[in-house]
């Protein structure tokens, strides 16, 4: 994930392996930050400027100096090698644009949750419909200089299962959102790698119920 950000980088030819996460949580939370720190090239964002035309359902409260919103999607590209690409998207967080998710999750190996501990009850939302669709995700809650809460608080708040990943960032800096992503693809590494073992235990064991079936089966008497 060491590709500098460019305007003109272009796509390897050789590039034939695509990997798609998604960056949600709720509105205001940073997502459309982190996809443009980390992005290799000028990263395709949907913002528009908001008007008094949407106060009466995007609600500010602690984002009062927010000035412009996410109407369809962010997306931003990482090379990884010469033949995987990790692409990524950040969904939008207001809850009209909600219908735009199960679109957006499809194909996606997982999620980041991006999180603002001072309105922790926005991102329940994000986690409710990726636990709904089997996503695999982490949380990283974002730094806006808010109360600090320990991570047990955190967890408690969202209801985080212990094996979800929670780290803390600043979706303003590359390596701090770098640092994020890798932290879910080491998640996904170790789910992968514990569905392999489950898989290789069930084998073994199958064949014994086979064995011990067979043990048991009477011995046919020879036809007279």
């Amino acid at each position: 994930m060491d590709s500098a950000t460019s305007d003109r980088a272009t796509l390897s030819d050789t590039a034939d392996n695509g990997l798609k996460i998604v960056v949600v949580g709720g509105f205001g939370v940073g997502k459309t930050t982190m996809v443009r720190s980390v992005s290799e090239i000028r990263p395709l964002n949907t913002e528009e400027t908001m008007t008094r035309a949407g106060e009466a359902v995007d609600h500010l409260d602690g984002v009062q100096a927010k000035t412009s919103t996410t109407v369809a999607f962010d997306f931003g590209r990482i090379t990884l090698d010469a033949r995987s690409v990790l692409y990524l998207f950040g969904a939008p967080g207001q809850e009209r644009f909600w219908f735009l998710w199960d679109r957006l999750f499809s194909g996606t190996l997982g999620a980041v949750v991006l999180v603002d501990t001072r309105r922790l009850a926005d991102s329940w939302y994000a986690i409710d419909r990726l636990e709904h669709h089997g996503t695999p995700f982490i949380v990283a809650c974002n730094d806006f200089g808010g109360p600090l809460h320990s991570e047990q608080q955190i967890r408690e708040a969202l209801d985080l299962a212990e094996d979800v990943p929670l780290v803390e960032c600043d979706a303003r800096d590359r390596s701090s959102s770098k640092y994020v992503l890798i932290t879910l693809v080491e998640h996904l590494a170790a789910l992968s790698a514990a569905r392999l073992r489950a898989a290789e235990a069930a084998v073994p064991e199958a064949a014994s119920d086979a064995t011990a079936l067979a043990a048991a089966a009477p011995t046919p008497e020879p036809a007279p």
